[in-house]
């Protein structure tokens, strides 16, 4: 069986190469949808990698409080405040609130203005929050102290890259109109929205924004031998006993990480799905090539009956010839889809998203050849039935 099956994979390769014109359109449709899914899969696979190394970072035991439902559209219209700050203070399991207050701010730098995110936070509480749940730590300076007013922690990519002139610790910057120093610098996270925020205490962000009471969001960390999950259920009631009504997100770390790989996961299907059209387009020029193929090679299939060929033998002949179409045009898909998506993982960390790393792994690249020459068989199948059927007579006096 396996010298027979061998002699047809020889027959369809020597058939694909004396036809090379039209063999290579029909391996065409195939390899563009291959490379497609290829890319968007690695890409997509490769971005819910790297959020879930975000969340990692913050550790199981955080729990992230905001305005609004995330699930219902974003947030709502009543902002958190001081009063919800010590209603979750005082609930059991809970180590350390962290509020934070954040807005877009103009930042100026020796004349250049730029707009970026400014977060204020308690300055007793910005060590533990940064360097313990957020994962970073301080690569130059310090971090400001509860006396350092107008000082400030910057992202990564502020000291280097967001100005035309570099900024050291101890220049200053202005922050809507108010002057500020350098005190620290944070490590790389990996994006630019990330790496491009500055850090100010939280009595003098809400000097410069003019916000007594509001609180952008709330991050709990979670005492040691508590249940997070039960921590973040017994928070939910009591805000939403103090609010009145449930217009506001609890998330552990764990639930937050999953609702963003549930989005993720259904934007990557859907993507496939668009990409997967073409392949269904491929599959039908692999027919209509296969159809034609039939056509023409009419006398031979009738000389091949006539010297003992059956009909079995005559349709595992093409339908190994449109596998073959289909595996090729998948290798070639498979080679132009890991191109692609390495060129998006480049272009993303040239634009600063270093933590997108495209993930081509053997798995995805065995399916998309199986599934290549699964498309190639299931395409040939109803030419080579046409062509198994037959008859031999009529088939040596066809011209």
């Amino acid at each position: 069986m396996m010298i027979m099956l061998k002699e047809y994979m020889l027959f369809a390769f020597s058939t694909v190469r004396h036809r090379q014109r039209r063999s290579w359109l029909t391996i065409l449709g195939i390899f563009i949808g291959i490379a497609a899914v290829v890319a968007l899969l690695s890409v997509s696979q490769g971005l819910k990698d790297a959020v879930s190394a975000q969340f990692a970072m913050m550790g199981t035991d955080t729990i992230t409080i905001m305005p609004g439902q995330l699930t219902g559209g974003g947030y709502g219209s009543e902002p958190l405040n001081e009063g919800d700050l010590k209603a979750v203070e005082g609930v059991r399991g809970v180590d350390v609130v962290n509020p934070v207050l954040m807005r877009t701010a103009k930042v100026v730098f020796q004349g250049e203005e730029k707009y970026t995110y400014v977060m204020g936070m308690p300055p007793d509480k910005v060590e533990q929050v940064l360097l313990d749940m957020g994962g970073v730590k301080i690569i130059e300076g310090r971090i400001t102290g509860a006396n350092d007013k107008y000082g400030v922690v910057v992202g990564y990519n502020i000291i280097d890259d967001f100005f035309k002139k570099d900024v050291r610790i101890g220049d200053k910057l202005e922050i809507n109109g108010q002057e500020f120093k350098v005190r620290g610098r944070l490590s790389k996270v990996g994006n630019p929205t990330d790496d491009s925020q500055i850090y100010i205490n939280m009595d003098t962000a809400r000097e410069i924004f003019n916000e007594p009471d509001e609180i952008t969001m709330m991050m709990v960390k979670v005492k040691s031998g508590s249940d997070p999950e039960e921590v973040a259920k017994d928070i939910e009631n009591e805000l939403e006993d103090r609010r009145g009504s449930k217009n506001f997100s609890v998330m552990t770390s764990a639930q937050l990480a999953e609702t963003v790989q549930s989005v993720l996961g259904i934007i990557q299907v859907v993507l496939v799905g668009i990409a997967a059209i073409s392949l269904l387009v491929g599959g039908v020029g692999i027919m209509n090539t296969m159809y034609t193929s039939v056509q023409e090679r009419t006398r031979q299939i009738g000389i091949m009956k006539a010297i003992g060929a059956t009909n079995e033998d005559i349709q595992l002949i093409f339908l190994v010839e449109s596998g073959l179409l289909g595996l090729v045009g998948g290798a070639i898909g498979c080679l132009l889809g890991i191109l692609m998506s390495l060129g998006v993982e480049y272009g993303a960390a040239y634009a600063g998203f270093e933590a997108l790393k495209a993930s081509v792994t053997p798995e995805l690249v065995a399916m998309a050849l199986g599934f290549s020459f699964f498309i190639g068989m299931a395409s040939g199948t109803f030419p080579a039935r046409q062509a198994a059927k037959m008859n031999p007579v009529d088939a040596l006096r066809y011209e």
